[in-house]
């Protein structure tokens, strides 16, 4: 049950950089559950630099975004048992309302059986890890089309860069930018995607996909999102990890997601054909066994120089 209050982001609640800003709306939640707050929030952050997203010294993670009612700020923190949240601009009390989603409040792991010793080790250390959805499709997609077949660094450079050039200062929060709505992104001249180092083919996926974002939002599932030219089965995948919460979307194609789970669950390197083959009994609940296989630090050992950040100014 939320407590709804009113409250003054001067008096400290904030920290340092809140001085000076209007009042936010703050609520509280008590989750039923044990909640690992990194761990649920983690997927949503777009690199350490993210113009959307920031982990504060304080242990606060602030998440900017353009939701159906305007722009808007969140802030999340730990507080004892209850997690505190406060939120600014239009788009605040949507943003409030849909806090216990974000957190995984509709998830649902209790049927998860876990069937490797990895699996299990992993639930017993974080039983807090939890599905969460931001409710936000066109803005799951941009960042996850960037990040098609390059390095993060690469699409975390492209993110910044638009997202800096073409989204306004985040409500209570100036020094962070809420991505654009998609109309935005559908004006962005040629020479700004060249200069933000994406190529043609992966701006005009985001183009078109913004021409029918409002479609995305209300159907945004799997075999929609994979009608839209250049929507294949990774970066649907990803999109419905982060916008709609989908605990067994598994992103098939991933560079780096067969190893590890082969690594991890049979001591070996498979292909996405022998993931799926491993992740089978796990129907239902795929994604939730490679975030679990993701933070249990078996991987395989790398073999070769590690690739280079291409420099985008030769594109």
């Amino acid at each position: 049950m939320w407590d709804f209050t009113l409250i003054d982001p001067s008096s400290g609640v904030a920290g340092e950089k809140t001085a000076g800003r209007l009042p936010g709306l703050v609520r509280e939640w008590r989750p039923p559950w044990p909640l690992d707050l990194a761990g649920v929030l983690s997927p949503q952050m777009r690199g350490r630099r993210d113009p959307a997203f920031r982990v504060e010294a304080d242990g606060s993670f602030w998440r900017a975004s353009c939701t159906p009612v305007g722009p808007g700020t969140l802030r999340v923190e730990r507080v004892g048992e209850v997690v505190r949240a406060a939120a600014w601009g239009p788009g605040a009390e949507w943003l409030l309302d849909g806090l216990p989603e974000l957190l995984g409040s509709d998830d649902e792991p209790e049927g998860f059986v876990a069937r490797h010793d990895v699996v299990q080790e992993q639930l017993r250390r974080r039983p807090g890890l939890r599905i969460g959805r931001t409710r936000r499709v066109f803005e799951a997609l941009v960042p996850a089309v960037m990040e098609q077949k390059v390095l993060s660094e690469e699409a975390w450079r492209a993110w910044g860069y638009l997202l800096r050039k073409f989204g306004e200062p985040a409500p209570g929060a100036p020094h962070m930018r809420v991505p654009p709505p998609p109309e935005v992104w559908a004006r962005i001249p040629s020479w700004e995607w060249h200069r933000s180092g994406l190529e043609a083919v992966r701006a005009r996926t985001i183009i078109g996909a913004a021409r029918v974002a409002k479609r995305l939002e209300d159907d945004p599932a799997e075999a929609r999102l994979r009608s839209l030219p250049g929507i294949g089965v990774w970066t649907a995948a990803e999109i419905r990890q982060r916008a709609v919460g989908d605990p067994d979307a598994v992103s098939v194609g991933d560079y780096h997601l067969p190893g590890l789970v082969g690594w991890a669950l049979v001591g070996r390197k498979v292909d996405d054909a022998g993931m799926l083959e491993l992740l089978e009994p796990y129907a239902g609940h795929r994604y939730r066994v490679t975030r679990l296989l993701e933070s249990s630090g078996r991987r395989p050992p790398r073999r070769g120089p590690r690739l280079a950040v291409r420099d985008y100014r030769s594109f």
